[in-house]
């Protein structure tokens, strides 16, 4: 049986998946898993996409990045198909493992994209010391905590958790967390609106 597994990182990727979905169908996927998640987040449809699989099927992807986060995680996979029987076919660039040149392009590609991943956080790095030299680097989006004045502000004025939530487009639970505590560290009762 030939199985596809599709994945994007972010619910923002609707079209990526929709291609991926596509070219799997395309490639004659009669079982078809798939999900928006980041690769390192639990992927609970590869899981079952891996759980599903028989001895003498084949497991598709379009791309090799679709399915493990690097290396390590690339092997482990490929060694349980192995375990179980099953071949990984990725469709770009074209290579299946149920052949012996197949699985040698495989583990070369691997290899490959596990060079580039590392070289690109190293350039990553390094532009960002650079920006902190230079003064540019602003760092990540403040957190909850971070709000928590305007959050105080925000229920002074009258808005529940649950509005302030939404108007903050962060989690009810995360408001709650920040009202925890005052500036100062301490504990103060939280009275909800809503």
């Amino acid at each position: 049986m030939l199985v596809g597994y599709a994945r994007t990182s972010t619910a923002e990727q609707e079209a990526g998946l929709a291609a991926q979905e596509r070219d799997l169908k395309h490639a004659d996927c009669e079982r078809l898993f798939s999900e928006q998640v980041s690769s390192v987040a639990e992927r609970l449809q590869l899981a079952a996409a891996l759980d599903f699989v028989r001895d003498g099927d084949k497991l598709i992807v379009t791309r090799l990045d679709r399915l493990a986060r690097g290396m390590g995680d690339l092997l482990e996979i490929a060694e349980q198909l192995r375990g179980k029987g099953v071949a990984l076919q990725v469709l770009d660039p074209a290579m299946d493992t149920s052949t012996a040149a197949g699985e040698l392009i495989f583990h070369v590609f691997g290899a490959v994209a596990s060079f580039e991943r590392k070289l690109m956080l190293e350039r990553q790095r390094e532009g960002i010391a650079k920006a902190r030299v230079e003064g540019r680097y602003t760092g990540r989006k403040p957190t909850v905590r971070n709000q928590a004045e305007t959050i105080r502000a925000m229920m002074a004025a009258g808005d529940g958790p649950t509005v302030i939530a939404r108007k903050l487009k962060v989690a009810r639970s995360s408001v709650y967390e920040a009202l925890k505590t005052s500036p100062h560290g301490i504990l103060e009762p939280i009275v909800a609106a809503d």
